[in-house]
């Protein structure tokens, strides 16, 4: 399929072949929802903590004698029904990483970018440079190509000043063809790719 490349002077700057086994699939919502729960899984950081029994830092000493007292029998103070006493069973730093293979998750990412062309919510644009690194003309840029929510995916590195730009522009994110992933796809409204993002990622699916 092809595609029509703009500049970010919002020109046409002629068209683009789009690989149909990349960008042209059927969105399997099963498959999207299956990497996002992996993605948001894997970047949980697991660090919560907190002390149980063995570790509270409490008198090891029994309260009061077993028998005679008419009271319940306890031999410690640190026991879980106590103040200050350990918690039972509570939580301690742990991975939250769910597996999914790796020919799945690639597929995923195929479907996400298919989802977008689909919705007619991917833009192909020539490049992504600036001369100076100025965030009021980029916003002024992205106003006249219609940009809002918007994700914009670059080839090997971004332009320092377009990304210096870019990132005090609310809702829009710049990352390199390396970074791109299905969940930051999903979460932007729409999705820019560089001719040379098209490139890697037709290189990257052979």
């Amino acid at each position: 399929m092809q595609a029509d490349v703009t500049t970010l002077d919002a020109k046409k700057a002629g068209t683009v072949e789009l690989a149909d086994d990349v960008f042209g699939l059927e969105p399997r919502p099963d498959l999207l929802a299956r990497m996002v729960r992996y993605q948001l899984a894997k970047r949980r950081g697991g660090t919560v903590s907190v002390q149980d029994r063995s570790e509270v830092s409490y008198t090891g000493a029994k309260l009061y004698k077993q028998k005679g007292t008419g009271r319940a029998r306890h031999g410690s103070r640190r026991a879980n029904l106590f103040r200050g006493g350990g918690k039972s069973f509570g939580p301690k730093p742990r991975s939250y990483a769910i597996d999914l293979p790796k020919k799945v998750r690639a597929l995923a990412l195929k479907h996400a970018l298919s989802a977008k062309v689909k919705s007619e919510a991917l833009v192909v644009i020539d490049k992504c440079e600036m001369k100076e690194a100025k965030t009021k003309e980029l916003k002024a840029r992205f106003s006249k190509l219609g940009f809002r929510s918007v994700l914009i995916i670059d080839g090997a590195e971004v332009q320092a000043a377009f990304a210096k730009a870019a990132r005090n522009l609310p809702h829009v994110d710049v990352l390199p063809v390396q970074g791109i992933n299905v969940y930051d796809i999903l979460n932007h409204d729409k999705l820019v790719l560089t001719k040379a993002a098209v490139e890697a990622l037709e290189a990257r699916f052979k």
